[in-house]
This record gives structure tokens, sequence and C-alpha cells, in this order.
């Protein structure tokens, strides 16, 4: 019996770090990071910020693409700055399935997509929603920054 809650313990501590542990992505400079914080957006371009606040799952990394091109690879307490052409672009998250999510950009403007992680049967999940400015705005500022693979 002894044995038994060594091995359950065991296994369960080794799940919590799983859940709980950093996976490792290419971080953007301090620099960029602070720059990207501001929220400005470039003339005639708006701003996606896909961000993930939370540190469940924190040893899983989703790829994200942006209308079917990979743009990068979120852990947590990170997020993307996609700077891209207004009009309607999907976002997908890659985890135990993949989630779409439709967002229609304006000109000028930022919109905050975030990546919840969820519960999988073997692996995390992942949602994108779309939220308000000051919920976006906090999630991120809560995050780093990462490299992007792509700029459209």
């Amino acid at each position: 019996m002894v044995k038994k809650k060594h091995l359950l313990l065991g296994a369960f501590l080794v799940a919590a770090s799983v859940m709980s542990g950093c996976a490792s992505v290419p971080m953007a400079s301090d620099e960029k990071d602070v720059a990207a914080k501001t929220f400005k957006v470039q003339p005639g371009k708006s701003n996606i910020y896909v961000y993930r606040n939370e540190s469940m799952g924190g040893a899983v990394k989703m790829e994200i693409d942006l209308d079917g091109k990979q743009v990068g690879t979120t852990a947590a307490k990170t997020y993307l700055l996609l700077t891209v052409d207004p009009g309607k672009l999907t976002l997908v998250s890659h985890a135990e399935s993949d989630n779409t999510l439709a967002v229609d950009t304006k000109p000028g403007k930022n919109h905050f997509v975030w990546q919840e992680v969820k519960m999988g049967v073997l692996y995390a999940g992942s949602k994108l929603q779309l939220v308000d400015e000051q919920t976006g705005k906090t999630g991120v500022g809560g995050c780093k920054l990462i490299e992007v693979n792509y700029m459209k």
C-alpha cells in the first residue's frame, strides 16, 4: 500500500511539473517587448496580439498559424505581435486539436486574442478568444514577446 501511494505521488508530481513547467521558444529582445507594449499601430496596418498569460500547460508549446502560414510558437506567459494588412484573417492554434478564430481587423486598431490553455485527453488543448482592449492589454502586460516567423 505504501509503495502504491509513493507511485501515485510520483505520478502526480510529474504531471504537475509538466502542466506548470516552462517551454523554450525564441524570445524577442527586451527593447522589442517594451516597444510592442506601447500598442502603437503603423499607419494603414492592424495589430493582432496573441497572448498566453497562464502558467498551466507551461511545458507545452503551441504553434500559431495566420492564414495558413506558421507565425510563431507560444509558451506560458508569452505573446506574439502580428502587424497585418486590415481585413478578414484566420488564426489557428495547434494543440491536441486545432482551434480556429476568424478576425476582421480594422486599420489603425489593436486586436487581442487570448490563447486559453485547456485540459486535453492526452495533450493540452487551446481555445482562441477575441477579447476587449483592456483585457488584452492587461494580459499582454504580464507576458514576454516572442520572435515572429512571418509578417504579412
